[in-house]
């Protein structure tokens, strides 16, 4: 290799030269052209040695040395080859001067003196000219970095203002060999004026760029054959960027193990520079290692929330598939998901026994180590005619492994009481699917009706967490419920009973969710539709059919604000409205409905101009976000009303309008919003307020 060809290896902004340079070496002319001279006899040459007397008498002083001998003995030959230099204009000569040096610039010492230690000295104040960095496109980037820059043109001694300039000239090199620049130099220098104040100037030097050359991988064979090479997205002719490069690899390393190939390896990267082109050919060795197919799970760990078998469940993948690192990864998330590991860990693990199709199997080994499995957890909030409701529950995730968890709750508020106990198993018996079985004791106490109810419940549902943000959700089960109710016979007078109804559903639900978040969507759009076939015992059997649809979406105006839309139709069909419970009928109105309005409050109501409600609803709902940082403020309209009818006729809409405020913390927003009915009328709030965990909508 040539001595002008450069290597660059680990680090691309750093370069190497290949080979040693050789020491210049006096050239002797030919014998050719060698002055003759004559051959003195023995006799003259011992003539011409220096006699004993000079010889230095005092033995004891060090003898001269070869090159001192030299120079006293031969001064004429040594002044005959000191040529005087050619003569230059004035103006040549002082452009051919190299910069002062950092360490030239005289600058008074900044320190106090011995008679007043604590003495504040004056601080050192300079300005920063940056020249040179032209069409690289580089210069903002050095600014944002510059230490000099950083100082804002202050320091403590110029001793400190030379240390930046030593930095911002190792800073300019550093991104320009980033870029590709490999033959780029930088100088800082200090000028110092009449008045003590310094100038530091960096001046930058690109040169040329350099492009990439021959692309060489050095790898075994790989299924396919272009694997590699294929998951390298560099070409020649590209310039020589770090990031793109350092990018093609890590995708190279990336791509590897999706398919197959578990235990890849990258090796050193060499890029070898050639300044006559301005190239650099590319090699990259890579140690693929066997090509792998899953066979089994192993755990590890002190303490263990589940063992092998339930990890099993929750695996996307059988054993004899093709490794793929996705599924390694997709069952340490399901892992984490189940919220009972303290620490967790999948790697592959090789076998070194032979698999399908000739791949070799790998065993992934699991160190888990189970965290705590209690729970304490709290909600508080507030609404217009619903009034505080706070609500606390104990769980423990575990209690009967795997993943069977038991959850007590408790709600106490001013309008609402009630407990509940509920089993979950999550992951039952299928990834993702849950099976749930509950008892509820409740009492409510609203303008529309006060109702004691008991109810069990049992259902399978698969539903979104906050790691896994599903597409398709479902859930279906079956409930029954004993409630006692008071109920207005008769809305002209507004005379109540108590009755009490013997309820049994079959709820179905269907969601299908393409936003970017859970708690605090951005983008994109929902679906539910939700139906329960229901029967009411009430002296007589009447069979209905309840039944909602919601669609919101959500769209970027810029990163900052967000346009959010909600609708809502509901329907309770089969059955007139005074044959359906009370607390199973069709309300409008309150925090995550009809803002303006208190809970419940929109639609028929009775003589006491208490809401009584309705068997269809129809609900609008547009929103406009602003954020900014932890921050935002929210306008909001909302729309809707509740009809006697089984359809809703959209007709005598009711609005409300209002603004909200926003804190947004790692587990979702905090809300609080207030809102005012538009043509208020007699008996309804004159606003609304609305306190909560989560967007409206």
């Amino acid at each position: 290799m040539g001595s002008r060809q450069k290597r660059v290896r680990r680090a691309l902004g750093l370069m190497m030269m290949a080979s040693s340079s050789l020491p210049l070496m006096a050239q002797t002319p030919p014998l050719s052209q060698q002055q003759e001279e004559p051959i003195l006899p023995d006799s003259e040459f011992e003539a011409r040695l220096p006699g004993v007397e000079e010889v230095p008498a005092d033995k004891s002083a060090p003898l001269p040395s070869i090159d001192q001998w030299i120079d006293e003995q031969m001064p004429a030959a040594g002044a005959a080859q000191q040529l005087p230099p050619p003569t230059e204009p004035q103006e040549e000569r002082e452009l051919a001067q190299p910069l002062p040096p950092l360490d030239s610039v005289q600058v008074p010492v900044q320190v106090a003196t011995d008679n007043s230690p604590d003495e504040k000295t004056q601080a050192v104040r300079y300005s920063v000219v940056v020249d040179g960095f032209g069409k690289t496109g580089l210069e903002p980037a050095f600014r944002d970095s510059s230490a000099l820059i950083d100082g804002d043109g202050k320091a403590d001694t110029a001793a400190m203002v030379q240390a930046r300039a030593h930095e911002d000239e190792a800073l300019a090199v550093r991104l320009l060999y980033s870029e590709g620049y490999y033959d780029a130099t930088a100088l800082a220098s200090l000028d110092q004026a009449n008045d003590g104040a310094l100038k530091a100037v960096i001046s930058v030097t690109p040169g040329k760029r350099y492009r990439i050359g021959d692309i060489v991988i050095n790898a075994g064979q790989t299924v396919p054959p272009g694997l590699i090479r294929d998951s390298l997205p560099l070409r020649t002719g590209d310039y020589i960027v770090a990031a793109a490069v350092e990018g093609a690899e890590a995708n190279v390393g990336v791509k590897l193990p999706e398919n197959g190939y578990p235990f890849a390896k990258l090796g050193q990267r060499d890029i070898l520079l050639d300044p006559a082109t301005t190239t650099g050919d590319y090699t990259l060795p890579v140690e693929t290692g066997p090509r792998g197919s899953f066979r089994g799970i192993t755990t590890t760990g002190e303490r263990q929330a589940f063992g092998a078998d339930h990890m099993k469940v929750i695996s996307r993948f059988k054993p004899g598939e093709l490794y793929d690192s996705r599924k390694v990864d997709d069952l340490r998330r399901a892992l984490v998901a189940t919220g009972l590991f303290s620490s967790i860990s999948v790697d592959p693990v090789r076998t070194n026994e032979p698999g399908p199709d000739g791949t070799e199997y790998v065993d992934l080994t699991v160190a888990q180590e189970a965290g705590k499995p209690r729970t304490l957890a709290g909600e508080l909030g507030y609404g217009t005619g619903q009034g505080f409701r706070a609500e606390g529950s104990w769980t423990h995730r575990n209690l009967f492994p795997p993943e069977g968890a038991l959850i007590a709750s408790v709600i106490a508020g001013t309008q609402e009481q009630g407990a509940s106990g509920t089993f979950r198993r999550s992951n039952a018996g299928k990834r993702d699917k849950t099976f749930q079985a509950g008892v509820t004791l409740n009492h409510q106490n609203y303008d529309a009706y006060e109702a004691y109810t008991a109810g069990l419940n049992i259902g399978w549902s698969r539903q979104s967490t906050p790691i896994f943000q599903k597409r398709w959700t479902y859930s279906y089960g079956a409930e029954v419920l004993l409630t006692n109710e008071q109920v207005v016979v008769d809305p002209a007078t507004a005379d109540k009973v108590r009755r009490t109804y013997f309820i049994g559903g079959l709820p179905l639900q269907l969601g299908y969710d393409r936003s970017n978040d859970l708690l605090n969507p951005t983008r994109g759009f929902r679906a539910n539709l939700r139906a329960e076939p229901e029967g009411s015992l009430q002296g007589s059997f009447s069979p209905y059919l309840r039944a909602t649809f919601d669609l919101t979406g959500y769209y970027p105006l810029s990163d900052s604000l967000v346009i959010a839309a909600r609708t809502r139709v509901g329907t309770i069909s089969g059955v007139n409205r005074d044959d359906v419970a009370p607390s199973r009928r069709i309300y409008a109105g309150g925090g995550g409905s009809v803002r303006g309005y208190g809970y419940q409050e929109l639609g028929p109501k009775d003589a006491n101009n208490d809401p009584i409600g309705g068997r269809s609803v129809n609900e609008f709902a547009v929103e406009g976000r602003y954020r900014f940082g932890d921050y935002g403020v929210v306008a909001f309209v909302d729309a809707g009303q509740v009809y006697e009818s089984s359809m809703p006729q959209f007709s005598n809409i009711r609005y409300g309008a209002g603004v909200g405020g926003r804190f947004y913390t790692n587990f979702g927003p905090f809300r609080a919003d207030i809102a005012m009915p538009i043509n208020r009328q007699p008996g309804e709030s004159k606003f609304a307020l609305y306190i909560g965990i989560g967007q409206a909508f």
